[in-house]
């Protein structure tokens, strides 16, 4: 059976690059990104988990930890990481799982064989701090992954979950947001939107940001 959005994420214990993690305790209380990369050594990968380290403040503030996973193994992704340091001048701040059992590349489907039958695609799975799978993205190899839209999509599920609210398209943090229609009881969209709403259609109802 395959994974999907509200599934929850298969749990494992991996070698990595800052030893064996088990998944479920690695996450904690936090959420987390799980990021594949096909092989080591390859240009676009080397970007990729550059910019991530490069945004581990943003990570951060948004109570998510990075993980990162390929079908190599540790020593492999060890000698790799110099070459990450060093070509985009930044600090490797997080862990690279070895997978060259494909353990892990299984449980969550990374491998597609119309691509290749023995490396991973760039899969993102976005799992909250219930271990849910709440966004899941598959990018083929010649396409490095927008990190950017995955911190907009995370700060759009975090915002939702606190409040009765969706984002539109192209929304960002602080921009209005569009109030749930199954609330429709006066007295209760008062209460909740206190900054008050507009009505563009019954079923289309604008509100102002409502977190801080």
């Amino acid at each position: 059976m395959g994974l999907h959005i509200g599934s929850v994420a298969p749990d494992f214990t991996q070698e990595s690059t800052e030893g064996p993690i088990k998944f479920h305790d690695w996450i904690g209380d936090k959420w987390a990104i799980l990021f594949s990369h096909p092989k080591d050594f390859t240009p676009v990968c080397t970007t990729e988990l550059g910019t991530v380290a490069k945004l581990k403040p943003e990570f951060d503030k948004r109570n998510i930890k990075a993980i990162g996973v390929s079908v190599d193994d540790v020593e492999s992704h060890k000698k790799w990481v110099k070459d990450i340091e060093e070509t985009q001048n930044v600090k490797l701040n997080f862990p690279i799982l070895g997978d060259s059992d494909k353990k892990v590349a299984k449980l969550y489907d990374m491998i597609h064989p119309e691509w290749n039958d023995t490396l991973t695609v760039r899969s993102v799975f976005v799992i909250d701090n219930n271990k849910k799978i709440r966004l899941t993205l598959t990018y083929p190899a010649s396409t490095g992954r927008n990190f950017q839209e995955i911190l907009r999509a995370i700060d759009s599920l975090q915002l939702t979950d606190k409040y009765s609210v969706a984002t539109g398209a192209d929304w960002k943090k602080g921009e209005d947001c569009i109030i749930v229609p199954s609330l429709q009881d006066p007295e209760v969209l008062k209460q909740k939107f206190p900054k008050g709403y507009k009505v563009v259609k019954p079923y289309l109802r604008i509100t102002p940001y409502p977190g801080d």
